[in-house]
């Protein structure tokens, strides 16, 4: 099959969730459990995505060799979403030398001395590398919005935190993502969207797998009680912040397999648009190369 038709295919199961902009948009309308009519096994999964993964491979190579671009994928999610694990599966074949993960916990007492955004700038992608934020500055208009506890310990001047906070936020992402694409960042947001019900599932897996135990926190039973309020802060920024060249996914995740798969088409589709190509080489160049050839080969 060709490069062109499978892009096409990829097509059909990136678009129904890429949200380009945030005019009229309602999460209610994407439905957690969605695999778009595919009903794949698990090998059949496992094999559509080892192929999406290779792909990716080849084109962070070039990616890389020719510096002039750099991807920023963003994942935000409810616990027990699959953040990690679609991380891990997607991102499987690409070279770690090209590759950085952040995962954002709570912010240190350096990083509240500074303007909301400096942690996450601090970690940016350079050109020519892939850079996935496991959360990220949006945690600033997530958590922090459900929590206003948290908004406190930033000790801003009064007169910055009023009635329209959210929104200058908001604002303030929508401007730097702009300015990020201007100067050659791509930038993908995913948001990996689990029921409720698929969460409540996973938590009990975990609490009855020893295996897992380790996963699990009292903090995420707390979360489930703010759920409705985390809905309307994902809606909000997603209202706010999507545009054509920083859109987000809202991509299904009560199927871990049809998660990964849409992750990874979104990402081929997204790099593939850039006609990457391996640096071509001048005639000074060739010349240098060829005096090397002919320097090893002498030396028998």
């Amino acid at each position: 099959m060709a490069r062109r038709e499978i892009l096409d295919r990829i097509q059909r199961y990136v678009d129904p969730f890429r949200i380009s902009t945030g005019k009229g948009f309602r999460l209610k309308e994407f439905d957690p459990a969605d695999t778009c009519g595919l009903a794949l096994g698990k090998g059949e999964a496992a094999d559509l995505l080892a192929r999406g993964t290779q792909w990716l491979a080849e084109e962070q190579d070039m990616l890389y060799a020719q510096d002039r671009w750099s991807l920023l994928l963003v994942f935000q999610a409810m616990d027990a979403a699959g953040k990690d694990g679609t991380i891990k599966h997607v991102m499987s074949g690409v070279n770690p030398q090209g590759c950085q993960v952040f995962s954002f916990k709570q912010p240190s007492r350096e990083d509240l001395e500074h303007d909301f955004m400096w942690r996450y700038i601090k970690c940016l992608p350079e050109r020519g590398r892939i850079g996935i934020f496991n959360r990220s500055y949006y945690e600033e208009v997530l958590v922090v919005r459900v929590h206003p506890e948290v908004l406190s310990r930033q000790r801003l001047p009064a007169a910055s935190v009023g009635k329209r906070i959210w929104d200058e936020r908001l604002a303030d992402i929508a401007h730097f993502e702009d300015y990020l694409t201007r100067q050659g960042t791509i930038i993908l947001k995913f948001l990996l969207h689990v029921s409720r019900a698929e969460q409540k599932k996973r938590f009990m897996q975990r609490l009855e797998r020893p295996q897992k135990h380790w996963k699990f926190s009292a903090a995420d039973i707390r979360e489930r009680g703010f759920w409705d309020d985390y809905m309307h802060a994902f809606e909000q920024a997603i209202r706010a912040t999507a545009t054509a060249d920083a859109p987000w996914f809202v991509v299904p995740a009560d199927n871990k397999w049809f998660t990964r798969l849409v992750v990874a088409a979104a990402i081929v589709e997204a790099v593939e648009r850039l006609e990457l190509s391996y640096p071509k080489i001048d005639a000074a160049k060739k010349k240098e190369l060829a005096a090397a050839r002919m320097a090893l080969a002498r030396e028998g």
